[in-house]
């Protein structure tokens, strides 16, 4: 990479970029820089040049397409409690030892409530057939962690990320109609289908980052590149595909100490029993919410059914997001019996393995 290619997300061209390349470019794209260059108005050359730097510089921390999960494995939200003295030994080993544990957080709460001694927070992927329960259980086992509850999503309210886009969001903007909830069922894929899905999903390296990306990933996936792409496109058909995404470094500093953000709120709300559905899809069309799910918290978290997360520069900022969404709740006539925002400390974020013979060999070493 050139010496003088500005690298910073704050840099107006990069920006630029990268307002459509955190999360608008959706499914499978045969040409994805061709896509992010035509929506962001940047000519595609400076898109390659620019990204490329970006990940070699930290700033980017993995140019990849991702999946829809939810449909290729069994997956929950899960709480855990770990005695203190060991909390950091058990997030270092779920963030660098188990490639089923995603988002990995320490959490805190302004003050005692239902819940805040749960400060391990993780997302756990396995592949279907296989027992959430039983990885969780060795977990549990491997960690000392002493109780954990397992939140499996009913349904997807909100899922993207878009940092830079989110950045000048007023509290309270939100979509003119409510989000609509997509489903968690899976879905079964042939032999072909898991080659090239395994191929696919693997994040880029810079020497990737060219026009057509894919070239080297057809010959992993032992395919031609026209069939490669078939085969990707009936995927995306299947709705197991998600967006070609430029992932932010956004809770490390970079190398100029810029933060692309520095708080995150997990925010629950408990909505009566049968209006989940109504609610989810309130809180989900603003346009703040990286993510929002319906999922059951149970007595441990004062039967909270909706869940979502806001990011920010500003704590305050933060908190002003929650309260135009809380405002916006009793407008439209959702009670809300408990809320709370528990804060994110300590993360690390990274992709999970859906692999089932990764997941086999994973027990078999730790059995």
């Amino acid at each position: 990479m050139p010496h003088a290619t500005p690298f910073e997300h704050t840099d107006p061209i990069n920006a630029q970029i990268l307002a459509v390349s955190e999360d608008l470019v959706s499914g499978f794209q045969r040409q994805p820089f061709h896509a992010i260059a035509a929506h962001s108005g940047v000519p595609l050359e400076t898109v390659l040049i620019r990204i490329r730097a970006m990940l070699q510089a930290g700033v980017v921390r993995r140019v990849r397409q991702t999946l829809l999960s939810t449909k290729l494995a069994h997956g929950a939200l899960v709480a855990w409690k770990v005695p203190e003295e060991k909390l950091n030994d058990a997030f270092d080993f779920m963030a660098k030892e188990d490639p089923f544990s995603g988002h990995v957080v320490i959490r805190s709460t302004d003050g005692e409530v239902s819940g805040s001694g749960y400060r391990l927070w993780t997302t756990l992927k396995v592949p279907v057939g296989e027992s959430l329960d039983e990885h969780a259980r060795a977990l549990m086992r491997l960690t000392g962690a002493t109780e954990y509850l397992l939140m499996p999503a009913n349904g997807v309210f909100a899922l993207g990320v878009g940092h830079v886009r989110r950045k000048s969001l007023e509290p309270g903007a939100k979509a003119d109609e409510p989000a609509v909830m997509m489903t968690t069922a899976t879905v079964e894929l042939t032999p072909e289908e898991w080659r090239v899905l395994l191929a696919l999903k693997e994040e880029l390296t810079a020497e990737e980052i060219h026009e057509n990306p894919w070239d080297g990933r057809a010959m992993i996936a032992g395919v031609s590149l026209g069939r490669f792409h078939e085969v990707a496109e009936g995927l995306n058909a299947k709705k197991v595909i998600g967006r070609f995404s430029t992932f932010l470094e956004h809770v490390k500093p970079s190398a100029a100490g810029e933060r692309v953000t520095r708080f995150n709120g997990l925010f629950h709300w408990a909505v009566p029993k049968g209006r989940e559905i109504e609610g989810g899809a309130e809180v989900g069309r603003h346009f703040c919410m990286t993510h929002c799910y319906w999922r059951e918290g149970g007595p441990q978290f004062g039967n909270v059914n909706i869940m979502g997360v806001v990011h920010g520069t500003q704590k305050e900022r933060v908190l002003a997001h929650k309260a135009a969404i809380d405002r916006h709740l009793e407008s439209v006539g959702i009670p809300v019996s408990y809320t709370n925002v528990f804060w994110g400390g300590r993360s690390e974020i990274k992709p999970s393995e859906i692999s089932p013979q990764v997941y086999a060999e994973w027990h078999q070493r730790h059995s």
